[in-house]
C-alpha cells in the first residue's frame, strides 16, 4: 500500500483493524517503507522506518514486540537488536537509530505524518 503526503498533513494509510496486536504491518509513506505496530500491552500504535541498519533489510515490521522497565521496543526478526518504538533509539548500540513518524487513529484509520 502506498500514500503520499507533504509534511503538513496526515495521512490515511490503512483501517485500524488491518492492524493485528502485537505485530506489525509495513507500509510505503513518501517513498519510505514504515513499520507499523499495534501494541496490546499500552494500547498505542507506533511506527518507526522498516529498515533494520543491522541487517541492512527492509524487516523491522516482522519484528518481535516486548517491553523492558518503561520501553516499549521491537527486536529485529534478524540479528534481534531492539529498536525503542517511541524515539527510535537501538537498546543493544548507541551509534544506530531509526526514524520515527508521527501516528494517529482518526476515525478509525491509522494516519502518518513526518516527524518534525
Amino acid at each position: 500500500m502506498e500514500a503520499k503526503s507533504n509534511d503538513t498533513t496526515w495521512t490515511d494509510i490503512c483501517p485500524l483493524n488491518d492492524l493485528t496486536p502485537d505485530a506489525g504491518i509495513c507500509a510505503l509513506f513518501n517513498q519510505q517503507q514504515v513499520a507499523i505496530f499495534l501494541c496490546k500491552q499500552s494500547n498505542s500504535v507506533y511506527a518507526v522506518d522498516n529498515f533494520d541498519p543491522f541487517g541492512e533489510a527492509n524487516v523491522l515490521s516482522r519484528g518481535i514486540i516486548g517491553s523492558t522497565a518503561d520501553i516499549t521496543y521491537v527486536a529485529s526478526p534478524l540479528y534481534k537488536q531492539r529498536f525503542n518504538l517511541v524515539t527510535g533509539e537501538c537498546l543493544d548500540s548507541e551509534e544506530h537509530k531509526l526514524k520515527t513518524f508521527n501516528v494517529r487513529i482518526e476515525n478509525d484509520h491509522i494516519q502518518l505524518k513526518e516527524a518534525s
